[in-house]
């Protein structure tokens, strides 16, 4: 039986056309939060958008709660509960379940 996480990979790639790492999946999501994607963005402001992948996807664990947004209409999160020290394999599956999680909350896995 295959994996949700490649179950959520093939999907992305069939709707792409290329394979995604979980930083790449995050930025998306980062840039469909951001709602700004047809402009380019310089390396410190993809690195936020990044983070606004991540705030939105652990959101739900209880890690972060969104605040609303600045006056450059980009959105803020709120550190609620620190993310524990993880070795790496947790931190990705962590980060691998919150991104399936997100998935299905948005319709896009069964």
């Amino acid at each position: 039986m295959i994996s949700e996480w490649k179950q959520l990979q093939l999907k992305l790639k069939e709707r792409f056309g290329s394979e995604m790492d979980p930083d790449a999946i995050l930025f998306m999501i980062g840039l469909q939060e951001l709602d700004k994607p047809n402009r380019k963005y310089k390396k410190d402001e993809k690195i936020d958008i990044i983070h606004i992948g991540v705030c939105t996807v652990l959101a739900p664990y209880g890690f972060y709660e969104y605040k609303g947004r600045d006056d450059d209409d980009w959105p803020h999160w709120e550190l609620k509960e620190n993310i524990p020290f993880l070795e790496p394999k947790q931190q990705n599956k962590l980060m691998t379940e919150a991104l399936v999680d997100y998935f299905k909350r948005n319709g896009f896995l069964d």
